[in-house]
């Protein structure tokens, strides 16, 4: 490059020299001499950046080089930490699986611990809870219906339904009378005579309740009246007679009061009874698929003691009782005769229906509105198409299940 400079530097001397017009004073070869010195400053200048430019390049690609280098160990640096990751993620996963199956193994043996607390726990309630029930239902009382001998009318009326009865457990002579299957009126005779003859002194006391009862399940109690609330689907009052006032009241649980008891009492949703062992609410209930429910109330307090869910079916019953905390379920066809109990339900499961003989009600021509038992003198009072009757009972004792 600076040969070709020098060259371009002798023609522009050759070619000013030709063209000039000659030096007209001693100044003129001063100025060449001015102007070939100043290329001479050019052409060196030049020198000097042609070798900064080189140095640079030289540079440039040292620096390229190094560039080149260091980027390849990244690579490699960075395939290393891929792979280290890599197996560092494998290495967590497989820890992460020895833990959760370590946690299977200590949920399991917790699982089986809690199933077998679980297990004792419920025979221990379900023992407990038998206990409860023998108590409840103690043997004092250990007879089983063994037939209907005989049955009495004592009075007809007109009315169609309706229920009549004498004191449980007082021993008291008066004889009860309620018409109809929605009413208030109560008719309180002295004695079975009063009842049965009309004109016998002295003349029946009229009470008049301060609520209406609902269908024929009443019952009288040690001096006081229990019924199903009209007004209500579930609440059973229990009331004074001798103050005519509300003692007390309860709501049965558990949607009682929807469906009718028994399909050939059309008017009846709770159907209360006595027995020796006390007071006790038949009626139907929530999921059980029209099947009875038996609860044990305590008369005192009104509270509910237990309830069991029976195997016997409202479908073609008409009516029920309980003797000796057995419940016995009287059922015809249509409605019509024959009247039988077909279903029995011992809580204890001291009898079954197999102990039992065929238990067939003396031939009615209707089903009856109302079958009460009477622990005092162990009969039944009935109402069967306006006729007010008693069954005999003929019973023995209960043949315990081995």
């Amino acid at each position: 490059m600076m040969v070709a400079l020098r060259g371009a530097s002798a023609w522009l001397v050759l070619f000013l020299e030709a063209f000039l017009p000659p030096p007209l004073c001693a100044q003129d070869p001063a100025m060449v001499h001015y102007i070939y010195q100043r290329f001479q400053v050019l052409e060196q200048g030049l020198e000097k950046c042609t070798q900064a430019t080189r140095a640079y390049i030289q540079e440039f690609q040292e620096f390229s080089k190094n560039i080149s280098v260091m980027l390849g160990r990244c690579q490699t640096h960075t395939n290393e930490y891929k792979s280290a990751v890599s197996n560092l993620a494998l290495r967590v996963e497989r820890a992460q699986r020895e833990i959760d199956y370590i946690q299977y193994l200590r949920e399991a043996d917790e699982c089986i611990e809690s199933e077998d607390k679980t297990l004792a726990e419920k025979l221990l309630q379900e023992a407990e809870e038998e206990r409860k029930i023998r108590t409840l239902l103690n043997a004092s009382c250990d007879n089983m219906l063994m037939g209907i001998k005989s049955l009495k009318i004592v009075k007809k009326m007109m009315d169609t339904h309706g229920s009549w009865m004498k004191d449980a457990v007082n021993n008291s002579p008066k004889v009860y009378l309620l018409i109809g299957s929605r009413n208030n009126t109560v008719w309180e005779f002295a004695n079975i005579r009063a009842f049965t003859e009309d004109n016998t002194k002295p003349a029946p006391r009229k009470l008049i309740l301060t609520l209406s009862w609902q269908g024929t399940g009443q019952v009288i109690y040690k001096g006081f009246l229990f019924f199903h609330n009209q007004a209500t689907s579930n609440e059973i009052i229990k009331y004074n007679l001798q103050k005519r006032t509300v003692e007390d009241r309860m709501l049965l649980p558990g949607g009682v009061g929807r469906a009718l008891v028994y399909q050939h009492s059309p008017s009846t949703y709770i159907d209360l009874a006595v027995d020796e062992h006390g007071l006790w609410a038949i009626h139907s209930g929530p999921g059980t698929h029209s099947h009875l429910v038996l609860t044990k109330i305590e008369p005192g307090t009104l509270g509910v003691e237990h309830s069991w869910d029976t195997p016997c079916r409202s479908q073609d019953a008409e009516a029920s009782f309980l003797l000796c905390g057995v419940l016995y379920v009287v059922y015809s066809s249509g409605g019509q005769g024959p009247h039988r109990i077909t279903c029995v339900y011992d809580p204890l499961g001291t009898i079954s229906e197999d102990d039992l003989p065929n238990l067939f009600f003396p031939k009615r021509p209707k089903s009856h509105s109302m079958i009460h038992y009477n622990p005092r003198d162990k009969q039944l009072y009935a109402w069967n198409e306006g006729n007010q009757i008693i069954y005999k009972l003929q019973t023995k004792r209960k043949l315990h299940l081995k």
